[in-house]
Parts: structure tokens; sequence; C-alpha cells
């Protein structure tokens, strides 16, 4: 009994999906967002590859898109403190408006955040999902080689 427990937790092991990577071992937008959304309580971790396509800054937060729109269902959004935004530029060694059209790796967890749309401030029970990266420390971004 304990030898047929063992091979069925084998197999259910072996029957998880892999998050497809590149050669390089990077996880591609479209990817990352698969692999959110099959599990949503938990993403995905890993090294995520994208080039940034839009990107905002505000008084509390900053973010890098895959996609033109943030919307869009494909799109990687990787979300930041405004606070660290000075040092990942120095880090860089580009303006954090000059990351637009440049290639870059994020290493992080890519789980699926969900976004209320607001009506006089208040949540107006429509709402989408969107996938974040969330980037604490300068150190998770680079660019790709």
């Amino acid at each position: 009994m304990r030898f047929l427990t063992l091979l069925v937790i084998a197999i259910s092991l072996s029957a998880c999906s892999s998050v497809p990577a590149n050669e390089r071992g990077w996880i591609e937008p479209v990817d990352a967002v698969r692999a959110a959304n099959d599990d949503p309580a938990y993403g995905v971790r890993g090294d995520f590859v994208l080039t940034v396509k839009a990107l905002a800054s505000y008084p509390e937060r900053s973010f890098l898109n895959s996609e033109t729109d943030y919307r869009d269902q494909r799109n990687l959004t990787v979300r930041m403190p405004t606070s660290i935004v000075p040092e990942l530029e120095q880090r860089l060694g580009v303006r954090f408006a000059d990351l637009k059209n440049r290639r870059i790796v994020v290493t992080g967890l890519a789980k699926r955040a969900r976004i209320d749309f607001l009506e006089d401030g208040r949540p107006s029970g429509k709402y989408y999902y969107q996938t974040h990266v969330r980037v604490d420390s300068p150190t998770q971004v680079r660019f790709a080689e």
C-alpha cells in the first residue's frame, strides 16, 4: 500500500505542468500570465523577460508593462514603489522614462491581481485581472543581454 501511495504522488508531481521558458531560462509574458492564471493563489516564481511597451509613475507606485494597453489580458505588469525608482535608474544607468522599448529581465513572483473599477472612489462591483510582478528592490531588474 505504501508503494502505491508513493507511486500516485510521483505520478501527480510529474503531471504538473511546468512553465515554458526560453533558451536562457526566462519566462515570456504570455507564459507568465497563463501560469499565474492556472495557480491564482500562489502564482509562479521565475525570471520574467519583457520588452517595456508602456510605463507609468505615480506618487506611490510605478509600473512597467509588456503591452501598450495595461488592461490587455496578455500584459505582464512590473509593479514597484516609486521610492525605489531613483535607485533603479542608478543601477541601470538610464532614466525610468527611457526604459520604454528596452528589454528587461525581472526576478520575482508573477501573480494575478484583481483590479476593481471605482465609482466616486468606491468599488463598483466591476473588475478585471492583471498579472503583476512586484519589485521591492532594484536588484530584481536587469537588462536582457
